[in-house]
C-alpha cells in the first residue's frame, strides 16, 4: 500500500497491508505528497518492523547531473535507518544504490518500463530482488515473463488506484505546460484537465491509413481524451496470482486514510478469501466491488491486463472523482465510553454512522453524545475542521478503526 504520513501508514498495517511504499522529500515521483522527513523515515521503518511489516523508500526519479550529490548523500542516510528496500528507476541510481545500501533490497519502479523478461533477468543478475513490471503488460505477458525467470527474481504489479496515460508514467505533458517536470516528482496531472475544440466534434485520420478514425468529440464538460479511469483488479485476484505475481501493488501516495482503509481491508479480504476457499473469493466479488466503491475514485477499468479493448474501456469523460462516503476519523483513544478523535467532516448527535473493520466487516452505530475534547463543552455537531472531539457512541469502537458515512 501506499503511504504519504505516518497516518495512513498506520491505518494501512492495522487493515492488512504487508508492506508500505514511502517517498522521502526529495527523489521520489510524488513530490507534492506530504511525504516523510528523515526522522519520520526512521519511525515509519522502526513502527513496520516492530509490527513484522516492511517498507519500501520510493526513490524512483530520472536523476539529473545536480542531483546525483545529493542521492549519494541520501542513500547514505538510507543504508543506516535500514528500510526493507530502495525503488529506483534510473540506471545511474541503481549504481549507487548498489555501492551504498547494504542489507536494503532493491527494487526496479514501473517507471523503468519493464516489458520482457530478458530485462527482468538483467536486473536479476544486476543483484536486484524485485522488478515491478510496466502497467502495459496483459497477463498472458506476464505469465510469459515468470515461466522465463520462475522464482529467481520477485515481480510485483499494479493492481488498483490512478493510471496515467503515458506510457509506464513517463510523461512530458506537466513540463511542456508548466515546466513542472512529472519524471522528477513534480506532475500537475495535465492529463485530467478540460480541454476545448473550436468544432463540436471533428475526426483525427492519419494520412496514410484514411479508415482508421478517431472521433474526438466535445460535450458541454469539454473533451477528454488523456484521461484515464482507475485501475481496479479486485475481481481478478485469481487471475492475477496465477500468473505468477509476486506482489500486488496499489497507487496512491497522495490518497486520505478513508482511501487507504477501503482498499487495503478489500484487498486483504479479497487475496485471503482466494487463498481459503476460491468459491468463497467469486461469491463474494459483488461486495468487494461494493466496499471498493466507498471511497472517491474514477470510473474503473482493468487497463492492459486482459489486452488492448479501445479507448472507451480506458479514457474516462470526466475530471472529476465520484465520492462514496464520506471520512469522519480515525479512533485515537477510547477512555470509558468515550472515543477521543479528530473530525473529519461534520456530524451531529443521534447522527448514524458506519465503523469499518477488519475482515470487511462494518458496523453501524449512533452518536449520543459529543464534547470539544479541548473545553469539554458538550456540542450537538462539529462544524468545525479537524475538531478533536470526544465522543459516546451507541456500541465500543476500538482505537485505530476508521469511520465514515454510512
Amino acid at each position: 500500500m501506499p503511504a504519504g504520513d505516518m497516518s495512513t501508514l498506520k491505518v494501512n498495517f492495522f487493515y492488512g497491508a504487508d508492506a508500505c511504499y514511502i517517498g522521502g522529500s526529495k527523489f521520489s515521483l510524488r513530490a507534492k505528497a506530504i511525504n516523510f522527513e528523515e526522522s519520520e523515515m526512521k519511525e515509519a521503518i522502526e513502527y513496520a518492523h516492530k509490527m513484522n511489516k516492511k517498507i519500501y523508500v520510493a526513490a524512483n526519479i530520472f536523476a539529473k547531473n545536480d542531483d546525483i550529490k545529493n542521492i549519494y548523500e541520501y542513500f547514505e542516510k538510507l543504508n543506516e535507518m535500514k528500510p526493507d528496500a530502495v525503488l529506483v528507476t534510473d540506471i545511474g541510481v541503481l549504481g549507487i544504490a548498489k555501492k551504498i545500501l547494504k542489507d536494503v533490497d532493491i527494487h526496479i519502479s514501473t517507471q523503468a518500463n519493464t516489458t520482457n523478461y530478458e530485462s527482468v533477468i538483467f536486473y536479476r543478475d544486476l543483484g536486484v530482488k524485485r522488478v515491478v513490471l510496466a502497467r502495459e503488460l496483459t497477463l498472458d505477458e506476464i505469465k510469459f515473463i515468470k515461466e522465463k525467470i520462475a522464482d529467481s527474481i520477485e515481480i510485483e504489479c499494479f493492481v488498483h488506484g490512478s493510471m496515467c496515460i503515458s506510457y509506464s508514467g513517463r510523461c512530458l505533458l506537466s513540463s511542456f505546460f508548466t515546466n513542472r517536470s512529472a519524471n522528477s516528482g513534480e506532475c500537475t496531472h495535465p492529463c485530467r484537465w478540460k480541454y476545448s475544440i473550436k468544432e463540436r466534434e471533428f475526426d483525427l485520420i492519419e494520412e496514410e491509413r484514411p479508415n482508421d478514425i478517431y472521433t474526438i468529440e466535445e460535450d458541454d464538460k469539454g473533451t477528454y481524451i488523456l484521461n484515464s479511469k482507475d485501475l481496479c483488479m479486485v475481481g481478478h485476484i485469481d487471475d492475477l496470482i496465477e500468473a505468477g505475481i509476486d506482489s500486488f501493488k496499489i497507487e496512491g501516495r497522495m490518497k486520505s486514510e478513508l482511501y487507504m482503509a477501503t482498499i487495503a481491508r478489500t484487498y486483504r479480504k479479497a487475496i485471503d478469501d482466494y487463498f481459503e476457499n476460491k468459491n468463497t473469493y467469486k461469491d463474494n466479488i459483488p461486495k468487494y466491488m461494493e466496499e471498493i466503491k466507498k471511497c472517491t475514485y474514477r470510473e474503473y477499468t482493468t487497463g492492459f491486463y486482459y489486452g488492448y479493448d479501445g479507448m472507451n474501456s480506458q479514457i474516462y469523460d470526466n475530471s472529476t472523482y465520484i465520492e462514496g462516503a464520506k471520512f469522519l476519523g480515525i479512533i485515537e483513544r477510547v477512555d470509558g465510553e468515550y472515543c477521543y478523535f479528530t473530525q473529519k467532516n461534520k456530524f451531529s448527535v443521534g447522527d448514524e454512522m458506519c465503523v469499518m473493520k477488519k475482515n470487511l466487516i462494518n458496523e453501524n452505530v449512533k452518536v449520543r453524545e459529543i464534547f470539544d475534547a479541548e473545553t469539554n463543552e458538550k456540542i450537538d455537531s462539529c462544524p468545525h475542521s479537524k475538531q478533536k472531539l470526544k465522543v459516546k457512541f451507541d456500541k465500543r469502537i476500538n482505537v485505530g478503526e476508521v469511520i465514515r458515512t454510512v
